[in-house]
Protein backbone atom coordinates (compact mmCIF):
# COMPACT_ATOMS: atom_id res chain seq x y z
CA UNK A 1 0.00 0.00 0.00
CA UNK A 2 1.13 3.50 -0.99
CA UNK A 3 0.00 6.96 0.97
CA UNK A 4 1.31 9.90 -0.26
CA UNK A 5 0.21 13.68 0.13
CA UNK A 6 0.97 16.42 -2.38
CA UNK A 7 2.19 18.65 1.05
CA UNK A 8 5.00 15.32 1.22
CA UNK A 9 5.99 16.07 -2.47
CA UNK A 10 6.62 19.31 -2.29
CA UNK A 11 9.92 20.61 -2.49
CA UNK A 12 11.50 17.26 -3.48
CA UNK A 13 12.22 15.73 -6.85
CA UNK A 14 8.77 14.60 -7.30
CA UNK A 15 7.58 18.21 -7.87
CA UNK A 16 9.02 19.12 -11.55
CA UNK A 17 8.07 22.59 -12.94
CA UNK A 18 8.61 24.15 -16.21
CA UNK A 19 8.13 27.78 -17.36
CA UNK A 20 4.47 27.63 -17.17
CA UNK A 21 3.46 24.85 -15.18
CA UNK A 22 4.02 22.49 -12.16
CA UNK A 23 3.39 18.98 -11.94
CA UNK A 24 3.68 17.06 -8.54
CA UNK A 25 4.50 13.56 -9.47
CA UNK A 26 2.33 12.01 -7.31
CA UNK A 27 3.02 7.92 -8.44
CA UNK A 28 5.69 6.99 -10.26
CA UNK A 29 7.71 4.12 -12.02
CA UNK A 30 9.80 3.02 -9.33
CA UNK A 31 6.58 2.41 -7.04
CA UNK A 32 6.09 -0.49 -9.54
CA UNK A 33 2.68 -0.21 -10.46
CA UNK A 34 2.59 -0.03 -14.00
CA UNK A 35 1.48 3.51 -14.51
CA UNK A 36 2.28 7.29 -13.06
CA UNK A 37 -0.19 9.55 -11.41
CA UNK A 38 0.26 13.59 -11.10
CA UNK A 39 -1.55 17.06 -9.87
CA UNK A 40 -0.67 18.95 -12.73
CA UNK A 41 -1.00 23.11 -12.60
CA UNK A 42 -0.86 25.64 -15.79
CA UNK A 43 -0.47 29.05 -15.15
CA UNK A 44 -3.27 31.51 -16.69
CA UNK A 45 -2.56 32.93 -19.80
CA UNK A 46 -0.18 30.68 -21.09
CA UNK A 47 0.08 28.23 -23.88
CA UNK A 48 2.08 25.26 -23.42
CA UNK A 49 2.56 22.85 -26.66
CA UNK A 50 2.79 18.96 -25.71
CA UNK A 51 3.69 15.87 -27.56
CA UNK A 52 4.41 12.23 -25.13
CA UNK A 53 5.23 9.75 -27.98
CA UNK A 54 6.05 7.24 -25.07
CA UNK A 55 3.02 7.34 -23.26
CA UNK A 56 -0.47 6.95 -23.19
CA UNK A 57 -1.80 10.08 -21.01
CA UNK A 58 -5.59 10.42 -19.14
CA UNK A 59 -6.41 14.61 -18.13
CA UNK A 60 -9.22 15.27 -15.79
CA UNK A 61 -9.31 19.09 -15.65
CA UNK A 62 -10.81 19.58 -11.96
CA UNK A 63 -9.79 23.88 -11.90
CA UNK A 64 -10.24 26.57 -14.82
CA UNK A 65 -11.05 26.90 -18.17
CA UNK A 66 -9.57 26.52 -21.61
CA UNK A 67 -8.80 24.75 -24.17
CA UNK A 68 -7.24 21.80 -25.93
CA UNK A 69 -6.17 21.97 -29.61
CA UNK A 70 -5.28 19.31 -31.38
CA UNK A 71 -2.22 19.89 -33.48
CA UNK A 72 -3.08 17.04 -35.77
CA UNK A 73 -6.00 18.68 -37.04
CA UNK A 74 -6.43 22.17 -35.64
CA UNK A 75 -9.60 20.99 -33.62
CA UNK A 76 -10.11 22.92 -30.19
CA UNK A 77 -11.79 21.30 -27.76
CA UNK A 78 -13.61 23.71 -24.52
CA UNK A 79 -11.67 22.67 -21.11
CA UNK A 80 -13.69 23.24 -17.98
CA UNK A 81 -13.93 21.75 -14.66
CA UNK A 82 -15.07 18.14 -15.39
CA UNK A 83 -13.14 17.53 -18.55
CA UNK A 84 -11.93 14.43 -19.21
CA UNK A 85 -9.62 13.64 -22.09
CA UNK A 86 -7.47 10.70 -23.36
CA UNK A 87 -4.56 10.95 -25.78
CA UNK A 88 -4.28 7.23 -26.34
CA UNK A 89 -2.98 8.24 -30.19
CA UNK A 90 0.34 9.97 -29.06
CA UNK A 91 -0.97 13.36 -30.44
CA UNK A 92 0.96 16.40 -30.66
CA UNK A 93 -1.30 18.66 -28.04
CA UNK A 94 -1.66 22.23 -26.96
CA UNK A 95 -2.83 23.50 -23.76
CA UNK A 96 -3.87 27.20 -23.71
CA UNK A 97 -4.92 27.91 -20.10
CA UNK A 98 -7.22 30.78 -19.77
CA UNK A 99 -7.63 30.61 -16.39
CA UNK A 100 -5.08 28.78 -13.97
CA UNK A 101 -6.03 25.08 -14.80
CA UNK A 102 -5.75 22.19 -12.50
CA UNK A 103 -5.35 18.48 -13.32
CA UNK A 104 -4.97 15.02 -12.57
CA UNK A 105 -3.16 13.20 -14.90
CA UNK A 106 -2.69 9.53 -15.58
CA UNK A 107 0.77 8.16 -17.93
CA UNK A 108 0.90 4.63 -18.85
CA UNK A 109 3.29 3.16 -19.06
CA UNK A 110 4.92 4.70 -15.78
CA UNK A 111 6.84 8.07 -16.20
CA UNK A 112 10.16 7.69 -14.15
CA UNK A 113 11.66 9.64 -11.76
CA UNK A 114 13.55 13.33 -12.89
CA UNK A 115 11.62 13.27 -16.60
CA UNK A 116 10.03 16.27 -17.44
Amino acid sequence: MIVRTTDEITGTDREVSGDNWVSKRIILADDDVGFSYHETTVRAGTQTPLHYPDYIEAVWLIEGHGRLVDRENDKEHPLKPGTMYLLDGHERHTIVADEQLRMYCVFAPAVPPGSD
